[in-house]
């Protein structure tokens, strides 16, 4: 096939002269590989609607390819999908995250490295990872709503706003024993675990 031959020698040449030109060894293969394509993840969408309440995120399978417009967690747990989906971290992707137009746009270093999870027990772990998931019963008892309309916030079916509300108020607890009268002192909380781990590290 010469005009692929072509394309593998022109990737050599370029990567020899590249900062890393061992690649040049194998011009063939992808110089990055992230993700592994037999471990299952929690897929996040880039881009989300400034109408939800909750970015849409959800559990696959292995064998399946994230493309570009997503980003993915291997082998997460029912807790991190509980930590994320939870109004904590969305007060957080809305104060710190990008837009793209008016729409949410998450990346995994403006928001997810950015965010200070809580410290928490081994019980604490699995009772969150309960409440996630009654989040994931509820979109199952609705097997022919996509996504979209399962978070759509004028439609958004009783019994999953129930399951992420009870999601909230677990996770907002992990965080402190006082509710949070509102997102920004959400957020403000979140601010000052920062500052408190910038100040442990120096």
């Amino acid at each position: 096939m010469p005009a692929v031959y072509e394309r593998v020698v022109a990737v050599r040449a370029v990567r020899e002269a590249s900062a890393r030109p061992q690649l040049a060894a194998t011009p063939h293969a992808f110089a990055q590989i992230t993700q592994r394509p037999n471990r299952p993840f929690l897929l996040i969408p880039r881009v989300s609607s400034e109408r939800r309440t909750y970015v849409p995120m959800g559990f696959f399978p292995g064998g399946i390819v994230v493309s570009d417009a997503c980003l993915a967690i291997e082998d997460a747990t029912l807790y991190e999908f509980g930590i994320l989906t939870s109004r904590m971290h969305m007060d957080w992707l809305r104060t710190v995250g990008g837009r793209l137009e008016s729409r949410y746009r998450y990346s995994k270093d403006i928001v997810y490295n950015s965010f200070v999870f809580p410290t928490v027990t081994g019980e604490q772990r699995e009772e969150l990872g309960g409440l996630a998931q009654q989040i994931l019963d509820a979109r199952a008892r609705r097997p022919d709503d996509t996504l979209a309309d399962l978070y759509d916030p004028n439609v958004m079916p009783a019994g999953l706003a129930a399951a992420h509300r009870a999601v909230d108020l677990h996770v907002d607890r992990l965080y402190r024993g006082q509710p949070y009268a509102d997102s920004g002192e959400r957020v403000a909380h979140l601010r000052d675990l920062r500052e408190g781990l910038a100040v442990l590290t120096q």
